[in-house]
């Protein structure tokens, strides 16, 4: 596994991945931005959007080491 420097530039990664994402979109929301006007951007931030989908649908796929089954089962208990 990553050590804890690695596994830290991965995280900060996706969660500045996903603040590029929100800004994208807070701003095409607004219609401060045209996505025909900004082809590149676009295409980067679907990129990102299609990356952080699959990271996430991987992690559900495989549990994280160290997390406590304890915890787990006791949520799936009481249903959230």
């Amino acid at each position: 596994m990553r050590s804890g420097v690695g596994r830290w530039i991965g995280e900060a990664f996706w969660v500045l991945a996903l603040g590029v994402i929100l800004v994208y979109g807070f701003f095409l929301l607004l219609g401060a931005i045209d996505p025909g006007d900004v082809v590149a951007l676009s295409v980067v931030v679907g990129v990102l959007v299609v990356l952080y989908a699959a990271r996430t649908w991987w992690q559900s796929r495989h549990p994280v080491e160290g997390r406590d089954q304890r915890l787990t089962s006791a949520r799936e208990r009481r249903g959230f």
